[in-house]
């Protein structure tokens, strides 16, 4: 770590740390950015989770200072002044497993709990401080499940629908919009079943109905909720050797998704023929537990692989070659855009 830190001046043109006082679980940036007048800096948001060692648990909101592309850059004052800023903790039941916002409005949060409720926060409705008491006051619970997991993705196309994946081998469905306004507790509106514990699940980017969902049963799974089967997906097949961890669909294409895994390996798919692999990639040396498409290149696909303890942390960034959705070139090929630890 020492020697990559000592070289980072070399190898990216911004590089920002920040010890949080608690690990976190989850990560994601938040859409909203302000840009202060005569300012040459940006002010970007995270939502984040804490991981304490039996100490009150909060769901995080945080700022950040990051230089605009055109500021003449100073890293000194950077080190100084983009610190990451803690803005808003919300008491929070156990440590936080996931936590996403809602597309259509980034102050609605939900989150996973170690129980196997799902919980809802306004965060506009919460002051900037927890209460001392450590009570934690959704604003909405979600109930179905009978276990914990990780699995949490909100539709893109329409507003309130949130999926859930569990232990208990199902994934839930809800549909938040349609919520009296008295009353915090929502039942699940349908529940699929297929899977054994399933680990991630994800909506289809551009197709309202359809989402995917992968499992320790090796499987991925397209479902669509026009099906009045929901114990049947449309579509089921076996895609690695180990547990399948993650799944995200392209935001670029209605046909092409990626899926990481344990045996080590993220493996791309289209939607017209799941039964070949359009590619795998095999250069980590550990399980993958996340996988991300660049929202903003078509090409870039991003991994991140955690090892163990004695192992280092590695994350892929590849850039495929344009051919992949050829349809004359069905295995497409790949090369590395580079790697970082």
């Amino acid at each position: 770590y020492k020697i990559w830190k000592k070289n980072t001046p070399f190898l990216y043109d911004l590089v920002m740390t920040h010890a949080l006082e608690w690990p976190s679980l989850t990560a994601q940036w938040l859409p909203d950015v302000t840009r202060p007048e005569g300012k040459d800096f940006s002010l970007h948001r995270l939502v984040l989770g804490t991981h304490t060692s039996d100490e009150q648990n909060h769901l995080v909101t945080a700022s950040v200072r990051l230089p605009d592309d055109d500021a003449q850059f100073d890293a000194s004052h950077y080190d100084i002044c983009g610190k990451i800023e803690i803005e808003i903790k919300i008491n929070h039941e156990g440590k936080v497993n996931r936590a996403r916002y809602m597309p259509q409005n980034p102050c609605i949060i939900t989150t996973k709990t170690p129980s196997s409720d799902i919980l809802v926060f306004d965060s506009t409705k919460h002051p900037s401080k927890p209460d001392p008491s450590g009570e934690c006051n959704p604003d909405l619970r979600l109930r179905g499940h009978q276990k914990e997991g990780y699995g949490l993705s909100w539709n893109l196309n329409l507003s309130g629908h949130l999926l859930s994946a569990s232990d208990d081998h199902t994934i839930c469905l809800w549909d938040i919009s349609a919520v009296p306004k008295e009353g915090k507790v929502v039942d699940v509106k349908t529940i699929f079943t297929g899977h054994t514990a399933v680990v991630d699940v994800s909506w289809h980017l551009l197709r309202e109905s359809l989402f995917g969902s992968v499992a320790d049963d090796q499987k991925l799974m397209i479902w669509d909720t026009r099906s009045n089967n929901t114990s049947k997906p449309s579509h089921s097949v076996d895609t690695h050797t180990a547990e399948v961890n993650c799944l995200s669909f392209s935001p670029y294409s209605e046909f092409i998704l990626a899926t990481g895994s344990a045996d080590k390996t993220v493996t791309l798919w289209d939607l017209r023929n799941l039964k070949l692999k359009l590619h795998s990639f095999e250069s980590h040396k550990d399980e993958i537990f996340q996988v991300q498409w660049s929202p903003h290149n078509e090409t870039i696909l991003a991994s991140s692989v955690i090892c163990s303890v004695s192992e280092d942390n590695i994350m892929q960034v590849w850039q495929m070659t344009e051919n992949i959705y050829n349809d004359e070139d069905p295995e497409g090929s790949m090369d590395p855009e580079g790697q970082g630890s």
